[in-house]
């Protein structure tokens, strides 16, 4: 980190480091916000005190990040238009990355002071879209191709049936231990609140077992936290690194010559496919059309291919015009890209523009690959083939260093031990009418810890807040406790108004940062 400071010119690196400092306290925000869901149940059930179970989620949070991967990551980076992401610029990219992060801090913080269970994940994707929808305005470009549209629904899907599926697991889950768990004495000792637990038994603990489940449940959905929405800051701080410092980040330079033949095959195998499925092509496929900047680039001529030190030849100037990628254009992208990575076995031996045309080229034959997938006439095991290539075109472009992983890791871990009491007060009290049961607490926990860990390593980015404040609305429910109407009906507002709220906060910075740089 330290390194990279040197080489860059003072103002930027001042720009860089703060906006690393914001990426860092949203995760502190979003760790206080949404963590104080994992240990509001445990705290409120008794089965832990509070300051050990805040600095246990912590932990689980840590161990999440570092073990999540980046599937989740780089999901939310694709909701950006393709065309954004290949042209990120120094001035441009701290820009968008500014606003979105503080119009995610703002929703944040406002809605944490009313103790209100909002989603980080809904807030920043909502920035995200404001950032999208203005950059179209401002370049004139289609406000219907300013987001990558399939991507966005499918995100927007998951983050509305996961509260939906909290809600009905959770419930099924307290119905059946109602049925199969209640038959003794001692079973139903799982259906009681800590206040009757303690007028009937004395006690003040959870029974031994019931303890036990709550304190790995809540511990499960702290992991589960770490691993979906800590990989959210780790694509942010790519996309910061990538925008200021493009000669160190815009590929991975640690990757090994076998990392590099891995893209490289990949490549190969969509230039074969795609030659062997040229006739489905030949009504959008433009040949003579290069995926190259035009001042820089001369038209090699109608069928004729650049070599691969003709290619790079062509890109060691500078200034490099803007890309643009589709489908008609993916005969000469696949082509220019399988002539750049041959032979190629590192990419120090590359300078800052060819690192970052490399880049440019492998992410546009990656989206080629999807758009393919997507069309009507396209198999089954096509599309799966086609998805798998993806990943590998993607696998020395879409990577994270370990001291980024380390840090946004450490930031979620000790947002987490702050600041949580509010948002935990509303999980705990706020919702049922009564006290929550060890079953409602445990039924809770589990199905938000399955839920979003399924999440994380598929690649979907829910929401911890909701699918936790669904669940244990759904055991209320289901247990006849019934909810507070008002806590409830201020959950959904918030629900409701955290995307337009973030579009309109995100997308008026985006345009304020723009016509001061």
């Amino acid at each position: 980190m330290l390194d990279l400071l040197t080489v860059l010119e003072f103002p930027t690196s001042i720009m860089l480091v703060l906006a690393l400092i914001f990426v860092l306290i949203y995760e502190a925000t979003n760790g206080f916000h949404d963590t104080a869901n994992a240990v509001g149940t445990v705290i409120y059930t008794r089965a832990m005190r509070s300051q050990l179970a805040v600095a246990m989620s912590g932990i689980f949070n840590f161990l999440g990040v570092l073990m999540g991967g980046l599937s989740v990551a780089y999901a939310i980076v694709h909701l950006l238009p393709t065309d954004l992401l290949l042209n990120i610029s120094s001035a441009h990219g701290l820009a968008m990355m500014f606003s979105m992060l503080l119009a995610a801090l703002l929703w944040n913080l406002g809605t944490w002071h009313f103790g209100l269970p909002a989603s980080s994940s809904h807030t920043l994707i909502g920035a995200i879209i404001g950032i999208g929808l203005t950059n179209a305005l401002v370049s004139d470009s289609s406000v219907v191709q300013a987001l990558n549209i399939p991507k966005l629904i499918e995100i927007l899907l998951s983050l509305i049936i996961s509260p939906a599926v909290g809600l009905l697991l959770a419930g099924t889950m307290v119905f059946v231990l109602r049925q199969c768990w209640s038959s003794t004495p001692k079973r139903r000792r799982i259906h009681l609140t800590p206040a009757e637990r303690e007028r009937e038994d004395g006690k003040h603990k959870p029974p031994l077992c019931t303890r036990i489940a709550l304190i790995f449940s809540a511990a499960g959905v702290s992991f589960s936290h770490g691993a979906n929405d800590g990989q959210k800051g780790i694509g942010l701080i790519m996309l910061v690194l990538i925008g200021v410092a493009p000669t160190g980040f815009v590929v991975n330079i640690n990757a090994s010559s076998y990392d590099i033949s891995r893209t490289r095959d990949a490549v190969n195998y969509l230039q074969q496919y795609y030659t062997q499925h040229l006739n489905k092509f030949t009504h959008i496929d433009s040949p003579n059309d290069v995926l190259v900047p035009s001042r820089n680039v001369k038209n090699p001529g109608s069928g004729v291919l650049m070599t691969n030190k003709q290619i790079l030849k062509q890109v060691k100037r500078p200034q490099m015009q803007v890309f643009h990628c589709d489908l008609s254009r993916a005969l000469f992208i696949v082509n220019n890209t399988s002539l750049l990575l041959k032979n190629l076995d590192t990419y120090e031996s590359l300078n800052a523009e060819q690192r970052s045309y490399v880049r440019r080229l492998l992410i546009c034959a990656a989206d080629i690959a999807d758009k393919i997938a997507k069309l009507p006439d396209t198999s089954a095991a096509d599309k799966r083939f086609l998805s798998s290539l993806r990943k590998d075109l993607l696998y020395t472009v879409e990577y994270a260093p370990m001291w980024i992983i380390v840090i946004v890791a450490i930031a979620l871990s000790l947002g987490t031990m702050v600041g949580w009491r509010r948002v935990a007060t509303t999980i705990g009290e706020k919702i049922g009418k009564k006290g929550m049961t060890y079953a409602q607490g445990l039924s809770a926990q589990l199905t938000a810890a399955v839920s979003i860990g399924v999440a994380s390593y598929t690649g979907m980015p829910v929401s911890t807040t909701h699918v936790l404040s669904s669940a244990v609305t759904g055991t209320m429910v289901m247990d006849g406790r019934g909810v507070q109407s008002k806590t409830v009906k201020n959950i959904l507002l918030a629900w409701m108004l955290t995307l337009p709220i973030a579009i309109i906060l995100a997308s008026n910075l985006y345009w304020l940062a723009l016509k001061l740089i």
